[in-house]
């Protein structure tokens, strides 16, 4: 059996301090952002506690789908580096960036170069998009859908290029036998369609999916706890997504902070995977297990 934990939408906080000229840029409006709704809805100790509870399980792997940042500063980061060192060595713990990891342009190159080995794995050619991580008949295969983006939008990109590395990765591990989880932060169901928020290329990554396979797609960026579904080659692939990490109990935020568990094994020639949801309330200030539902 390997058991697969899954984190996304960390936005550290609290934020750093921000120099003026830092904000020449779509960061003025993610700082207003801040300072207006997510300083009071983003908890440092929530993110602290539920990393705490998921360690606990001890995960064979650990998929953080992205948005680690908030105004992809400097300082944020290398913040976000130490941070991962939290949850778990470079082996075990993978990353997919998400739209905040490239707010602006050359922020997502800066957090590749910091974040090293937890940003990295097996590739199909120089690209570094998307890369591979496998552990025993696991294999995450971590897509990028982080570009950056004009003041008030939120979109992400999966293009021609990177679809047809996808598309070669599946069809190997596919061959060689492995459960197949792919990675990426904008969702790519049909339902998440939104111009300034959705992804583009959604179409395109579902027709992959439904000419090649995969076992699971894994999410974020809605903050949302979710379960969707796309077409594979022989029926519907899960679509899960999960409620930011970061989020705290309380009014403000409709999913408050949670984590997802996987137990992958093999079933004869098939799949037995059960997933649990664990985080907070809307109340209270305990992690509970929400939901247990078997996804093969």
């Amino acid at each position: 059996m390997i058991t697969l934990a899954h984190i996304s939408d960390v936005h550290l906080a609290p934020l750093p301090p921000v120099r003026p000229g830092e904000l020449l840029s779509k960061r003025i409006t993610g700082f207003v952002n801040w300072q207006l709704t997510r300083r009071t809805t983003l908890h440092g100790d929530t993110l602290m506690n539920l990393v705490r509870h998921m360690r606990a399980q001890n995960p064979d792997m650990t998929a953080v789908t992205g948005d680690l940042v908030n105004l992809a500063l400097d300082a944020e980061i290398n913040t976000a580096f130490n941070w991962l060192q939290t949850v778990g060595t470079p082996e075990n713990v993978c990353v997919s960036p998400g739209n905040h990891d490239a707010y602006i342009r050359g922020s997502l190159d800066r957090a590749q170069a910091r974040w090293g080995d937890y940003i990295t794995g097996e590739t199909v050619d120089a690209a570094p998009f998307p890369f591979v991580r496998r552990v025993g008949d696991l294999a995450i295969v971590s897509c990028s859908s982080a570009v950056p983006t004009p003041p008030f939008f939120a979109s992400g990109r999966f293009d021609e290029a990177q679809g047809k590395r996808l598309a070669q990765c599946l069809k190997l591990l596919d061959e060689a036998g492995y459960f197949r989880v792919v990675l990426i932060h904008h969702p790519p169901n049909v339902e998440a369609r939104h111009p300034g928020f959705g992804l583009r290329g959604a179409k395109l990554f579902r027709r992959i999916i439904q000419e090649v396979g995969a076992e699971l797609i894994l999410h974020g960026h809605t903050h949302r706890s979710s379960m969707h579904s796309v077409k594979g080659p022989k029926g519907e692939v899960p679509v899960i997504g999960v409620a930011a990490a970061g989020a705290t109990p309380g009014p403000g935020n409709t999913d408050p902070a949670r984590y997802n568990f996987f137990r992958i094994e093999r079933n004869g020639s098939g799949w037995s995977c059960m997933m649990r949801e664990y985080g907070f309330q809307r109340l209270g200030s305990e992690i509970v297990m929400r939901l247990q539902t078997r996804i093969y």
